[in-house]
């Protein structure tokens, strides 16, 4: 299953052909309409009166989100119980699908809810800011940048013992990828058409791609970043090297809230803002042994 639910908006910042000037030919979003509180969400004066805030997180996406031992863990899952420290309530935690686009993520968790169960969220984590994609969707508030996300390659040290490799290496060498990812994209629209296609080898999660990589399947993997160095061990290396035909190898990670509820994501964005400040975002992602890059904010 594809776990980067966000890949056509990545795929936009990382292919400028794909992207368009700033809100050019924007037409205006219909607004929900009137429902009741639970499907619409709730204020930040009703999360701080019922004593917890809910959070949206993308189920089985280590080492983001996903569950250990019957409980919620990962980044996402410490950054949601930090934020909600920060406003003197618990954090719960609902785990949801990837749709077809990340469109249509939001509108299932924060504005509109799904069609079987139709509650949304308070928040959703690991959103991807992009300034002309917040122009499609004006019913969330994009806020509370925690993070960057950059495209990087891990490799068989044994097997690089001098050069580290890039993309190019990848026409003779095999490459582990996520079926349908960015880093599949990539090496298919770099590689595929000059005889080096055969030497992409498709999972169905970054996981299993490194996996393969532990297991000399493969000779290297390319990826997320924080991926890669989740599923590292011993022998091998990662490394962020050029990445021509790139545009932007780098994104930021943010929030997400209702539109209609302002002073919850003014609170959520203060709440980041003074983790960063202090390093206890920093010290979440060192807790997993990954390297946290600050968000362009």
């Amino acid at each position: 299953m594809k776990k980067y639910s966000h890949v056509l908006i990545c795929a936009a910042l990382a292919f400028p052909g794909l992207a368009q000037a700033r809100c050019e030919n924007h037409v205006p979003q219909p607004k929900p309409q009137n429902a009741s509180r639970d499907i619409v969400g709730v204020d930040l004066d009703t999360i701080q009166e019922r004593g917890w805030i809910e959070f949206a997180v993308y189920e089985d996406f280590p080492p983001y989100s996903f569950e250990e031992n019957g409980a919620p863990a990962g980044i996402d899952i410490k950054i949601g119980e930090l934020i909600a420290e920060d406003l003197g309530v618990k954090a719960r935690f609902k785990f949801v699908s990837p749709d077809e686009n990340l469109e249509a993520d939001l509108r299932n968790t924060l504005w509109k809810g799904p069609i079987v169960g139709g509650a949304v969220s308070n928040v959703m984590l690991r959103v991807p800011y992009d300034s002309e994609f917040t122009c499609r969707v004006e019913q969330v508030v994009f806020t509370g940048q925690y993070a960057s996300e950059t495209i990087a390659i891990a490799y068989d040290e044994a097997k690089y013992p001098e050069d580290k490799p890039v993309p190019a290496y990848f026409r003779f060498d095999t490459v582990a990828v996520e079926n349908d990812s960015i880093a599949d994209f990539y090496l298919t629209s770099l590689i595929g058409g000059r005889g080096g296609g055969d030497k992409i080898h498709r999972f169905p999660s970054m996981a299993e791609a490194m996996a393969a990589l532990q297991a000399g399947e493969v000779m290297a993997a390319m990826g997320p970043l924080a991926q890669l160095e989740y599923g590292a061990g011993d022998g091998v290396g990662v490394h962020q090297p050029p990445l021509p035909g790139f545009a932007v190898g780098k994104w930021t990670i943010g929030l997400g809230v209702n539109f209609r509820y302002r002073p919850l994501s003014y609170s959520v964005d203060d709440a980041i803002y003074a983790a960063l400040q202090d390093g206890r975002i920093a010290e979440i992602f060192a807790g997993y042994g990954l390297t946290h890059l600050p968000p362009e904010r």
